[in-house]
């Protein structure tokens, strides 16, 4: 059983890097050794180990440690040297997303294409939805675990400004920060992850398929290992930097009619829950209602249509219409004309935008 860890830093300034960390930047001796001539010393703070080791100069092997601080002073230093060669620099403890400009692309993503997938974290399968990522603004992702049972999670967060998770098929069982009991999300539900909710997947069915679609693109999932979940309260209105959890529930829902013509949809809830800032629905085609015959076109920040089930044609003004099927994308950037025909009568399609409402012009 491994009690501890320890990062090796050899020089040939023993004396000096010692004293600087222990007297300049706090680090304590844990143990020296040989009393007379100290070659060897442990120093830990700040969650880190250092184990300093006296060598030859040629033999020195220099390290770089960072130290996490939100001191203004300390961090426009950025970094300092130790005698021996060792670089401590200095990082915000406090970190946030940064938001990239905007780079809208159209892009068709397919189902059906294996070298579109890969392995991520927790041995999760990966397939981009939005390859581009429109500048690093968005990130769309068609995830699957094809084992079911308990899944190799861990509580974590996101650093993020929004994301959501759909279940397209199977289930899952997760749990949230101040969300009560865990919780299972079967085909068709999904869940808004406002900024920094501490949560966990626990197990799921084999072949579970989920849809994830988060800005920005590039943001930091951290692990956290000091909170337990579930939680010891339930805080269903707590406030996450502007945003409140929500949990859709697909069944018994009531739909509306859609921006496109023969259409009606079901809401998550999650444009209240964002005070605006993106959407979340479920379009199908209405029974005997004829479907996109009319062009339209809105000035979103993003849109991304899923089939989710079914099928249907997608077709965009000065391109030839193509026919998505279950599990093909498209992001369509703001001002794109667009209709989408012949859907089959089990179509289902995930519509994200950002913002959540906005006007439609038809034509």
């Amino acid at each position: 059983m491994i009690e501890a860890a320890q990062v090796v830093i050899r020089t040939d300034q023993f004396d000096a890097d010692l004293a600087a960390l222990t007297d300049q930047f706090g680090l304590r001796v844990d143990a020296i050794f040989p009393a007379d001539h100290p070659s060897v010393a442990v120093v830990s703070g700040h969650g880190v180990r250092l184990r300093l080791e006296r060598v030859d100069a040629t033999e020195s092997t220099p390290a770089v440690v960072d130290l996490l601080t939100d001191d203004a002073n300390a961090l426009s230093s950025a970094s300092v040297g130790l005698s021996g060669g060792t670089q401590l620099r200095f990082r915000p403890f406090t970190t946030t997303y940064t938001l990239p400009d905007n780079d809208p692309e159209f892009m068709l993503s397919r189902n059906n294409d294996p070298a579109a997938w890969g392995v991520g974290r927790a041995g999760m399968r990966y397939r981009d939805l939005v390859p581009g990522r429109w500048g690093g603004r968005f990130i769309a992702s068609h995830i699957m675990i094809a084992e079911g049972g308990p899944v190799p999670d861990y509580v974590h967060f996101h650093k993020i400004r929004f994301q959501m998770i759909f279940v397209k098929s199977g289930w899952v069982r997760l749990v949230y920060e101040d969300q009560g009991a865990p919780f299972v999300m079967q085909a068709g539900d999904c869940v808004l992850q406002p900024p920094e909710i501490r949560h966990r997947v626990l197990e799921c069915s084999p072949g579970l398929e989920v849809v994830e679609i988060g800005c920005p693109a590039d943001h930091e999932t951290a692990a956290d290992h000091r909170t337990a979940l579930p939680s010891p309260k339930f805080k269903p209105d707590r406030d996450f930097s502007g945003q409140r959890f929500v949990r859709h529930v697909a069944a018994g829902s009531t739909h509306l009619p859609w921006r496109a013509a023969g259409y009606e949809y079901r809401d998550s809830g999650i444009g209240d829950a964002t005070g605006g800032l993106a959407g979340a629905r479920v379009a199908r085609p209405v029974d005997g209602e004829p479907t996109g015959s009319a062009w339209i076109s809105h000035d979103t920040e993003f849109c991304s249509l899923t089939v989710v089930a079914g099928g249907v044609i997608f077709q965009r003004a000065g391109a030839a219409a193509v026919e998505l099927r279950d599990g093909d994308s498209v992001a369509v950037p703001g001002g794109t004309r667009y209709r989408l025909t012949e859907p089959t009568s089990d179509a289902e399609l995930l519509d994200v935008t950002l913002p959540a409402t906005f006007p439609v012009r038809s034509d």
